[in-house]
């Protein structure tokens, strides 16, 4: 399920033959997957995909073992995740989506949550995720009406950053963006996530405060140093992760 290549790793849904279906059993593959994550400092971005024609489909997810709802685990990692979804983007699956940074559609691409149809209440943060990053008014499409939305209305909403050809051309766009994080200062790319996460999450002044706390440790780093020397050399820099 997790494959390095650092700078990059990626997680890989693969059971097509279920169709992607996301359950408790994945939920505890992403948390150890996560766990591992964490500790990889050769890792700066992560990519996330799905073997099949789809990405994923709906199914009843759980806490994780440590008590963590569905997903946040993938939200909090402290590398950038992008994910390449095609085909169904359903259910639990749409949620597991919902909690990376960054998500490239093949142009096959369906998004729906049909969990309230079945009498289910969605447990794995669709209700909290989609408002904070479609609105409301198309949140509550996709969530109370049941509404199947395709690539194109997806990004013109911002469900999605972008719409490739096919499923292999997603994935290309999504190697590229990847490169393009892992070229970039890795402390600065973790810091700045962070800032953006944390920062939805507190009043203005204080997510201010909380990223010039980060600016300010951020400048401590030799990461920092060798930009400055970088510029003024006029060549590119060399980042080590520290």
């Amino acid at each position: 399920m997790v494959e390095y290549r650092p700078p990059v790793a990626e997680l890989r849904l693969s059971r097509p033959e279920l169709g992607n279906a996301v359950d408790a059993a994945v939920v505890e593959a992403l948390a150890r997957a996560c766990a591992e994550l964490h500790d990889r400092d050769d890792v700066s971005v992560v990519l996330l995909t799905a073997e099949g024609a789809d990405f994923g489909r709906g199914s009843e997810t759980t806490l994780a073992a440590n008590g963590e709802p569905p997903f946040r685990c993938v939200e909090l990692a402290p590398q950038p995740v992008i994910a390449v979804v095609q085909g169904e983007v359903s259910g639990a699956a749409l949620e597991l989506a919902l909690a990376c940074d960054v998500r490239v559609a093949a142009a096959d691409a369906r998004f729906s949550m049909p969990d309230i149809g079945a009498g289910r209440m969605p447990a794995g943060g669709a209700t909290q995720r989609l408002p904070r990053l479609v609105g409301r008014a198309f949140a509550s499409e996709l969530l109370l009406l049941g509404t199947t939305f395709d690539a194109e209305t997806a990004l013109r909403i911002g469900l999605v950053n972008a719409v490739a050809a096919d499923a292999a051309a997603a994935r290309a766009r999504a190697e590229t963006l990847a490169t393009r994080v892992a070229e970039r200062g890795p402390l600065a790319v973790r810091y700045a996530k962070e800032a953006m996460l944390r920062g939805l999450d507190m009043p203005l002044e204080q997510a201010l405060r909380y990223e010039t706390d980060l600016t300010v440790l951020l400048q401590t780093t030799a990461d920092r140093a060798e930009g400055v020397r970088a510029f003024l050399e006029k060549r590119a820099p060399e980042f080590r992760g520290e």
